[in-house]
């Protein structure tokens, strides 16, 4: 029996083993990653440099798309070297710290989501208190928790992973090392490692989940109390992106994690696993720009600016 520090690499079955479609995947995956990349780091400056986006909503936002760089960047290049690779190898210690950046990152971007939601309840909730009652230090504090506590689990989640034994078998059946796959291929210590795996996605995706929901009935209360027909038609514009960021993020992440691991759970696994390491990154800068007036005026600002000093 090997312990998991006698394993000095695994293999990345990866997505395919065609060559014809790791070719075409991996020119997908490099527009796509390509397209993230511009997206959220373009998001992150236009706020940066925009007066009008200095409000805490914007600020969040640009929290999370420094979050879905970072999701994005963890498994996206390893899956594009492997795609042309022969060998498709991780290091035992590559695979764990990209199991921990992988489990924080989720827990960073969920509770990111909550403190956004709870941020429209105020903003739509209770307009006149929104000044003083979301000021640059409340936001900062409220912020700094999806960090802290996000990397704080994601320690106690891989150390429990460290914990798992491996009787030969290094054959990982994914595109990046991720915590169902690797408890179906272990031989021992998986008891442990595959209910707190379970409890952990249980109650921080229930708990965060419990937060928006409630943060959006109050909205809607406050949203059927508006006399103004503009003034709903505003509201439900500004939580529409949110909603749909919301709930394509949490859809995926509960159909992969709050599951029992299994042949059949791990290889579809895989493909909704490419849709929110991949997809989702990409997705969430068009979709707070495109149904969000503000920053499609900041934009036209910016882009008017520039081309104005040529």
């Amino acid at each position: 029996m090997l312990n998991f520090t006698d394993v000095t690499e695994f293999v990345l079955l990866g997505l395919t083993s065609r060559k014809e479609l790791q070719v075409l995947l991996f020119i997908v995956f490099l527009l796509v990653y390509i397209v993230t990349m511009v997206g959220n780091i373009g998001m992150m400056i236009l706020i940066k440099v925009s007066p009008q986006l200095s409000s805490p909503m914007y600020f969040f936002l640009s929290h999370l798309s420094f979050i879905d760089v970072w999701f994005s960047s963890n498994v996206t290049p390893k899956m594009l070297e492997n795609l042309l690779s022969k060998t498709k190898t991780i290091s035992y210690a590559g695979c764990l710290v990209q199991c921990f950046f992988f489990i924080a990152l989720v827990h960073v971007e969920i509770f990111i989501l909550s403190v956004m939601a709870f941020d429209r309840y105020m903003a739509i909730g209770k307009p006149l208190l929104y000044g003083s009652k979301m000021s640059r230090v409340v936001c900062i504090r409220l912020i700094s928790f999806p960090y802290v506590y996000g990397f704080l689990t994601s320690l106690a989640a891989t150390l429990w992973t460290y914990g798992l034994y491996f009787c030969g078998k290094t054959e990982i059946n994914h595109f990046y090392c991720a915590d169902p796959p690797l408890i179906k291929m272990a031989c021992a210590g998986t008891f442990v490692k595959e209910y707190t795996m379970l409890f952990l996605a249980g109650i921080n995706f229930t708990y965060s989940l419990i937060v928006v929901i409630i943060s959006y009935l109050f909205i809607l209360i406050a949203i059927l109390r508006m006399r103004s027909a503009e003034g709903r038609r505003k509201a439900f514009s500004t939580c529409g992106s949110h909603l749909t960021a919301v709930g394509i993020f949490y859809g995926t992440l509960i159909f992969m994690y709050l599951r029992r691991p299994t042949e059949e759970s791990v290889e579809q696994g895989k493909m909704v696993a490419v849709f929110y390491t991949t997809v989702i990154p990409m997705l969430n800068p068009m979709i707070y720009s495109l149904r969000n007036k503000d920053v499609k005026e900041a934009m036209d600002k910016v882009i008017s600016r520039k081309f104005l000093r040529k």
